[in-house]
């Protein structure tokens, strides 16, 4: 399936250890993953078709849980759209093995990102 225009694509796990992480959710769920170095691993689409998430070797989880990550058919436009609104972006756009993205925090204070593939 191709990822739709702003629309919820990805979800990021914070955690501490990452092979433990990995170790419990291929033996809780059968999760398959793609490794991207220590620190990240993609969580497989079931169908084998892509991915649907990430475990990230980022630091201690939080207790607000994981990073929800938005599409973007133009990243840059996603920026403008999200400060216009009263966002404030947290953290890039920088790139990444598949893409940009960037981090922003919304008027309330939750955290999401938003990514593009080129």
């Amino acid at each position: 399936m191709s990822p739709v225009h702003h629309t919820i694509d990805y979800v990021e796990i914070s955690t501490d250890d990452l092979a433990a992480a990995k170790a419990f959710y291929e033996l809780a769920f059968g999760w398959q993953f793609n490794d991207y170095g220590p620190d990240y691993a993609g969580i497989r689409a079931a169908s084998g078709d892509g991915e649907v998430g990430g475990l990230a070797a980022s630091g201690t989880p939080t207790p607000g849980g994981p990073l929800v990550l938005l599409y973007s058919d133009d990243l840059d436009a996603s920026v403008a759209a999200v400060e216009g609104a009263g966002g404030t972006v947290t953290s890039g756009p920088y790139e990444f093995p598949g893409g940009r993205r960037f981090e922003f925090s919304d008027p309330g204070g939750t955290v999401l990102g938003v990514w593009a593939s080129s």
